[in-house]
């Protein structure tokens, strides 16, 4: 949303407004703008309403889809000369001569007339066409089915844009780039598919998942999620979708690249996670806080993505967290039940999976405080999590954390000491007693619990499971 009204605002609208594609309300009325609406509106495709009313605005309303279907005629009124087709403005003195000017109106008929036979005849030799081939067995080469046009989301600039680029073009280049998927350039495997690093012919290197082959419908059906959900967000700590392709042979999807893989294998590997200190570790906790609490509270409808875990947390150079993956995210619908079959990583399920199938904001919260012990743990804290409920009265939080890399120093002890707090509050049992991401994520931007920092070195992990979070 972006709201100018009252602004007293004077000289002609910016064409460069035409580049807000994912805008949708602006709210220009109410100054002194003159001119005529700029022709880039039309590629602002994800607008749903333009209130230019009280302006000194001229001139036709652009044609495209949007001022044709969705335009309202208050949003325009009392202007000094806007016309349109729009119920409740003047029509243009164009269109009105056109209908009253004889050779217009012959003119008009004509440039109907012509192009209605020639689609008749376009059809008819279609149709022919197809009885034909019918009649005539394919060859074998002929049964390849052409590729489907790649649908770009975002340039490789990261501008955001929204075109049509040559889909047998883009999916040969990654055919071309990738040896066509050699071994040589998978850097991970996953349960739904392979990813392969591209260098394309323009220097961008991107990262390409290829789905595995199968016959399964919830295959397709999570190649879809991954679009829809990655088509509908926007944020700095969530992969982006550069596109996707969709072949007879393959479908396969484009992202971002990132430099440092997933955090799973950065954990796994002595070297990398010696350079994962305690202010990196907290920062990629933070990252993955803040773009769960956009997805769960700032989308409409809210995503859940029910597969949280260190393999779909990926790092770039600069150690910053980004979650990817989006598979089997579900987007909730408030008039649903919003149930689902089992989903997600083993070690990451949320323990309500097993005595109910609906799906909620929660389950991504458990998944999450997962998370944090591993971050803090350096690997998977299966045996923490067993131990906690028996002997975990003893156990002390420094013994706990990953003894590869020095203890945190006092300036970050106490956003160590918060991420036991907050996993050990995500991974209760009940779900209504887990914290909510928004809540979690403000607790990261704002909590400095100052008391806690002078017996950080004997404080129990049991003293922190009592604390409210």
């Amino acid at each position: 949303m972006l709201d100018l009204s009252h602004n007293s605002l004077t000289g002609v609208i910016p064409q460069q407004f035409g580049k807000l594609v994912m805008l949708e309300n602006l709210n220009l009325s109410r100054n002194q703008l003159s001119g005529s609406i700029p022709s880039s509106f039309e590629g602002m495709l994800s607008l749903s309403s333009l209130d230019l009313s009280y302006n000194d605005l001229v001139g036709p309303l652009p044609k495209d889809r949007f001022f044709d279907q969705k335009a309202r005629a208050e949003w325009f009124q009392h202007n000094k000369g806007l016309c349109g087709d729009l119920h409740g403005l003047p029509p243009c003195p164009s269109s009105i001569s056109q209908h009253h000017h004889p050779r217009n109106a012959r003119k008009l008929i004509l440039s109907i007339v012509f192009p209605t036979i020639a689609v008749l005849l376009l059809l008819v030799t279609f149709v022919v066409f197809l009885f034909l081939r019918r009649a005539k067995p394919m060859k074998e080469e002929e049964r390849e089915v052409p590729v489907k046009n790649l649908f770009s989301i975002l340039n490789f600039d990261g501008e955001a844009v929204r075109e049509q680029f040559d889909g047998k073009a883009i999916y040969e280049e990654i055919i071309d780039v990738t040896e066509n998927f050699d071994e040589k350039y998978c850097i991970g495997t996953g349960g739904y598919g392979s990813v392969y690093k591209a260098r394309l012919r323009t220097g961008q290197v991107v990262a390409v998942k290829k789905l595995h082959p199968s016959e399964e419908v919830g295959d397709e059906r999570g190649f879809q999620n991954e679009i829809q959900a990655l088509t509908e967000i926007r944020h700095r700590n969530i992969v982006k979708l550069y596109g996707f392709c969709s072949h007879a042979r393959c479908m396969f999807l484009i992202y971002e690249y990132m430099e440092r893989g997933n955090m799973s294998a950065t954990l796994s590997s002595q070297e990398a996670a010696m350079e994962l200190d305690w202010n990196r570790r907290v920062n990629i906790v933070k990252d993955v806080a803040h773009a769960l609490s956009y997805m769960h509270h700032d989308c409409t409808p809210p995503i859940v993505h029910r597969d949280i875990s260190s393999k779909n947390i990926l790092l770039d150079s600069d150690f910053n967290a980004y979650i990817s993956d989006f598979g089997i995210a579900r987007i909730l619908k408030p008039d649903s039940s919003n149930w689902s079959a089992h989903a997600g990583t083993l070690g990451y399920m949320a323990p309500e999976i097993s005595y109910t199938m609906k799906v909620t904001e929660k389950y991504d919260v458990y998944s999450f405080g997962v998370v944090i012990l591993e971050v803090m743990q350096g690997r998977h804290p299966s045996d923490l999590m067993s131990s906690l409920s028996s002997h975990g009265q003893n156990m002390l939080l420094k013994d706990v954390l990953d003894q590869r890399i020095s203890l945190p120093t006092l300036q970050v002890a106490n956003d160590v000491i918060l991420l036991a707090k907050v996993a050990l509050a995500c991974i209760r049992p009940n779900p209504d007693a887990r914290p909510t991401m928004k809540h979690v994520s403000q607790l990261f931007t704002s909590n400095k619990d100052q008391s806690l920092l002078d017996y950080f070195h004997a404080i129990k992990l049991h003293q922190l499971m009592n604390l409210q979070v």
